[in-house]
């Protein structure tokens, strides 16, 4: 079993980050090596708890404890397989994920928890260097066919389950490339698209196909679609920005912040030389405070900005964790991202009363401090100011789906928050049509859309052959 004493042993501890003024340079991910037997401290640290919480922080049911135990004992190959049982994409989540197991971590109660997400990265990415990551092919064939319509996490992780179950699965994807957000909406620096790649040529080779440039409703009518498939996942995701209807919202310079990561990842992928949006020598304000507006700070940076300020209208968190979030839920307490570390200021308790410009470009915000009186943010009397802005960014997350083009084509009912509604096997209105990840649940977590994928494969499977042997973590109801 792991050290039980190594939560008394060792203090929690991360790798290295690079050096600012270096990493600011490139656009390669921000953390250098972490030495194995660094690591295996930090997995001993795990008090393989009788009932282990960092389970229910995980909708994936990451069998962590067993891991920590695996990699503590120098037992990488059986780590490996641990860590796959749950997990089809654990590079992705170990980069990505906010890691809602480590706010559950029983040793987090009066401690600092376990680098819950830093062992499984580096189970993963050693998994690689020595050749343990193969082509898993099914036994068997159905015969049956499959349509996952978007290439996100949640389809992904949909079309691997099933292809291993026997299904002839393609996947459908109206961007050049596969990826979905993984692609173009995640900076270089929080994951390097080879870490997409390499797992996109393990499916490729169990027998997923592949095909982009295809706008279901657009290049391939929903009815083909129907009768072409014997079933179809659909798992286009959230995209639907939100957006700030505040005075001069049409001045230009005002830009969604999808509209201005993706020709920023196109750069790094070689298509553009340059992105046409880009924040070198401007005054950026980046409106909304979560991880989005934390990748347009960081790319904001590296495209050389003169100044960068991102706003929040919520109060500043507090530095430990509220007894408004008490453990194992997770805590609303202040964050430093890698790209907060490397520049930029960030105000809270602020809002934009209007957008101010000249010749039709945007020049600057109109603020005003906001208070919270009775469940309303009042402004506060006296503290309006202009902030200068030539580029403004607007990061406050998604509202839904994409209503028109495929929803409205396939005739898939909705849910009062203007999601695709679906029951408890994953199926819309229509039938042999199912939906899983945040085109049906609403924008939310990496490992939320990894397990509804995984969950949803395994409810098409069940439709198609009677019976499954797919694991479902989750449930459509399951928050």
């Amino acid at each position: 079993m792991v050290d039980h004493t190594g939560f008394l042993k060792y203090e929690r501890a991360l790798p290295t980050r690079r050096p600012v003024d270096v990493r600011i340079r490139d656009w390669k991910e921000v953390y250098e090596d972490f030495p194995p037997p660094a690591l295996q401290k930090q997995a001993g640290r795990c008090m393989d708890c009788g009932i282990p919480f960092c389970h229910n922080g995980c909708p994936l049911g990451n069998l962590i404890p067993e891991w920590n135990d695996l990699v503590h004992r120098d037992d990488w190959a059986q780590a490996i397989e641990r860590l796959h049982a749950t997990n089809n994409f654990p590079e992705f989540t170990g980069r990505l994920c906010p890691a809602p197991c480590e706010a559950a971590c029983v040793l987090g109660i009066n401690a600092d928890p376990v680098t819950i997400k830093q062992v499984e990265v580096e189970i993963i990415d050693r998994a690689y260097e020595e050749g343990r990551v193969g082509p898993h092919m099914p036994a068997s064939r159905t015969g049956r066919k499959v349509a996952v319509v978007g290439s996100g996490p949640a389809g992904l992780a949909a079309a691997q389950q099933l292809t291993r179950a026997g299904h002839d699965v393609t996947v459908l994807e109206r961007a050049d490339r596969i990826g979905g957000l993984l692609r173009y909406g995640i900076p270089e620096f929080k994951m390097e698209k080879r870490v997409l790649d390499r797992r996109l040529e393990q499916m490729r080779a169990e027998g997923t196909q592949f095909r982009t440039g295809v706008e279901v409703g657009v290049d391939i009518s929903a009815g083909t679609l129907r009768e072409d498939y014997d079933a179809v996942l659909l798992t286009g995701g959230a995209t639907l920005a939100r957006d700030l209807p505040a005075p001069g919202r049409d001045l230009g310079g005002i830009h969604v912040a999808m509209d201005y990561l993706v020709p920023s990842n196109r750069v790094q992928e070689g298509d553009l030389a340059e992105s046409p949006i880009s924040a070198k020598d401007k005054d950026v304000v980046i409106i909304g405070g979560g991880d989005t507006g934390a990748d347009c700070l960081g790319t904001a940076i590296r495209q050389g900005a003169r100044s960068i300020t991102q706003l929040e209208i919520l109060p500043r968190p507090p530095g430990e964790r509220p007894v408004s979030t008490p453990w194992p839920t997770w805590p609303l307490i202040y964050r430093t991202s890698s790209a907060h570390e490397e520049g930029g200021e960030r105000l809270f308790s602020v809002n934009t009363q209007r957008f101010l410009g000249e010749g039709g470009q945007v020049t600057g915000l109109e603020l005003v401090d906001v208070e919270l009186v009775e469940g309303r943010f009042e402004p506060v009397e006296g503290t309006t100011r202009v902030l200068p802005a030539q580029l403004v960014l607007l990061a406050m997350g998604f509202t839904g789906p994409q209503r028109t083009g495929l929803l409205e084509a396939l005739g898939v009912e909705l849910d009062g928050r203007g999601n695709v509604a679906r029951d408890e096997s994953w199926a819309t209105s229509v039938p042999g049509v199912f939906v899983a990840g945040d085109m049906g649940r609403g924008q939310s977590l990496i490992v939320w859309a990894i397990a509804e994928g995984r969950a949803a494969a395994a409810a098409v499977d069940r439709a198609l052959c009677g019976s499954t042997a797919l694991p479902a973590p989750v449930t459509p109801t399951s928050r």
